[in-house]
Formats: structure tokens, sequence, C-alpha cells
């Protein structure tokens, strides 16, 4: 083996050595977030909320979620997850398919009052759907940083629209 050879073959492991170190430093690194993101995932239960026609806002803690019912929008406070003003929730409904075999195609919107339009805007949505006798659907949308009123629309095709009472979200 000649000099230049060695020096070639020494210069290769080297090169092989630092790409070796650099992998195993990314993937360290990428476990390491990985497993950081993952320990905050779970929200735990749910508290239930009553919504009724007084406009309560949603602070109390809730008892045992209640099942979803035809025609009525079952809502729920879920613990804070995010720290500042971030708000999510659990909507819940049952839709019934009148024609059992073919397609139901739904949406949830969270609508937002604006005082200054007076009337009702989208805020999020969310879209489904499912070919079966009848479904208990859910919902989880998250209000970050903007206080206000808002309601829960759940509208199916061929069906209606459902809304619940206006609630409010405060920081």
């Amino acid at each position: 083996m000649s000099s230049r050879s060695a020096v070639v073959l020494a210069g290769g492991t080297a090169n092989a050595v630092k790409l070796f170190v650099a992998a195993l430093a990314f993937t360290s690194a990428y476990v390491g977030v990985s497993a950081y993101s993952s320990a905050g995932s779970d929200t735990g239960p749910a508290r239930t909320v009553t919504l009724s026609a007084r406009e309560l806002p949603i602070t109390a803690p809730a008892r045992q979620s209640a099942p979803a019912r035809a025609g009525e929008i079952a809502l729920s406070a879920l613990p804070d997850a995010t720290p500042g003003c971030g708000k999510s929730f659990l909507a819940r409904g049952l839709l019934v398919n009148p024609r059992p075999g073919t397609t139901v195609l739904y949406r949830w919107r969270l609508s937002r009052w604006s005082p200054a339009a007076r009337t009702w805007r989208t805020y999020l949505v969310d879209h489904s759907g499912f070919a079966a006798g009848s479904r208990n659907v859910e919902w989880q949308p998250q209000i970050t940083g903007n206080a206000g009123w808002y309601r829960v629309e759940l509208i199916a095709r061929p069906g209606g629209t459902v809304m619940s009472e206006r609630f409010q979200v405060s920081c």
C-alpha cells in the first residue's frame, strides 16, 4: 500500500466517523424533541358544561359527559392545555341518516359573534361524512387568544342544522 493510498484511506475514514457522529447527534436531538412534544399530549378528562339561555360563561368544572342525542349538541370544555388564552372544547352530536346506505355529509362550524357587523361569522370549520344508519360524531375545536361569544353548529346533508346555545370565552 502506498503512502498516498493510506492518506486517502485515513481521510475517508475520518469523514465516515464525522458523518456517523453527526447522524447520531441528529437522531438524539430528534428523539428528544419527539419525547418532549408528546409529553403533554394527554388532555385528561373533559369537563361537561351545561349551556342555558342565561348565557353563562364556561367556567364551572364538568360532571360526567352526557350522551349525545339527535337534534342537540353536547358541548364540554376541556381542561386548559395551552398557557395563556387558549380554550379547547369537545362538541358531540348524534346524526341519524334518513336514507341508510346513502352518504351523509356533515360539517362542524364554530361561529363568533361580531359586534361591529352584528352577525355571526365563521371562525373554524371541519368536514366529514359517513354511510350508515346513524353515527355519534365529535369535534374538538380550539380557540386561542380570541375572547368573545361563540356557538357551535352541526350541519348535515341530507338533514338540517343544529346549533348550540351561545357561550362566552374569556381569558
